[in-house]
């Protein structure tokens, strides 16, 4: 098995750009993942999300978890569990609207740090869509214009702890799924592992490496690149020592976004050679709320049944 793709960013500004963007390419074509270093978000502000984000889990979420395993009675389990994970989870909202401020439970200077780290992984995911632009021939600007619907694109923050589990086999920390959006941005613990990606049927480790940001590619990049990218199968896998941190930021298309394969990457003489569907956003997340631990094709199928309407009111939406 290659080695997991480790992209470093500082390559692009020199002469070994070439290889650092054919890295990327071999990445989304046949990883789904990658992790970046050098991406330009300070040590220091990384340090201080770390270190606020484990003391909230402390002061305010360990407690209401423990009481969510007494109730359930989850640390006597005997059998798998298919239905829950073993999680802890909060999530904020940056776009098109914050609503960071009206989170009562995270003291102001948390409130204040998500909220730049927010501005950072935004500037870098649009960053990344641009290079994804270039190594697939489209127009810089495409996908970031794809996203915008009408209020511009959904950008939110989901913020996980993963606390010690007496029975890993039993209960996964998250169960499988692909990401029903865009791009992931992934800030996770360093020294707690368990994310894993399936590649050629295996499940692989995703190395914890300090101060990197693990990327991966969520269903709308599938379809808009008509299958050359795919979102790929991952988890976590629950650990018994230590609580594992995961910051997960999902830069995700406008609700009202409509998304097909883009034309240049459809091959004109052949009509069959669109293999996705065209629709609209919101449409394909309200599919997704209840699948999202099945396979992705079926959505696939599904909206192409939604987009056999007349795909000229579903634009004007």
């Amino acid at each position: 098995m290659a080695n997991f793709p480790v992209v470093d960013m500082g390559k692009l500004n020199t002469e070994e750009r070439s290889a650092a963007m054919e890295m990327i390419k071999d990445a989304c074509e046949n990883w789904g993942f990658f992790e970046l270093v050098n991406h330009g978000i300070s040590i220091e502000l990384m340090d201080t999300v770390e270190r606020l984000t484990k003391e909230h889990y402390k002061k305010t979420m360990e407690h209401r978890f423990k009481e969510m395993v007494a109730n359930k009675g989850l640390e006597s389990v005997q059998s798998e569990i298919n239905d829950l994970d073993w999680e802890s989870t909060f999530f904020l909202r940056h776009l098109p609207v914050s609503n960071v401020s009206e989170n009562t439970d995270l003291d102001e200077n948390y409130r204040k740090i998500m909220k730049q780290f927010a501005v950072e992984l935004e500037k870098l995911a649009e960053h990344l869509l641009d290079l994804l632009c270039e190594n697939l021939g489209l127009e810089k600007g495409y996908l970031k214009k794809v996203f915008y619907g009408s209020k511009g694109p959904n950008f939110g923050t989901k913020v996980s702890n993963y606390p010690p589990c007496p029975t890993p086999d039993l209960i996964k920390g998250l169960r499988a799924h692909t990401d029903a959006g865009g791009i992931i941005l992934l800030f996770q613990d360093d020294k707690v592992s368990g994310l894993q990606l399936l590649k050629d049927e295996q499940w692989i480790d995703v190395p914890p490496m300090r101060h990197s940001i693990v990327i991966n590619l969520g269903d709308q990049l599938e379809v808009i690149t008509n299958g050359k990218y795919k979102s790929v199968m991952h988890r976590v896998i629950a650990q018994t020592d230590g609580t594992r941190m995961s910051l997960a930021s999902f830069y995700n298309p406008g609700d009202d976004a409509v998304i097909s394969p883009a034309p240049a990457l459809v091959k004109e003489s052949d009509e069959t050679s669109q293999v996705y569907p065209k629709f609209v956003f919101n449409d394909y997340m309200k599919l997704y709320a209840g699948l999202k631990f099945q396979a992705k094709e079926p959505r696939f199928e599904a909206m192409k049944a939604v987009s056999s309407v007349d795909v000229g009111a579903i634009a004007t939406v």
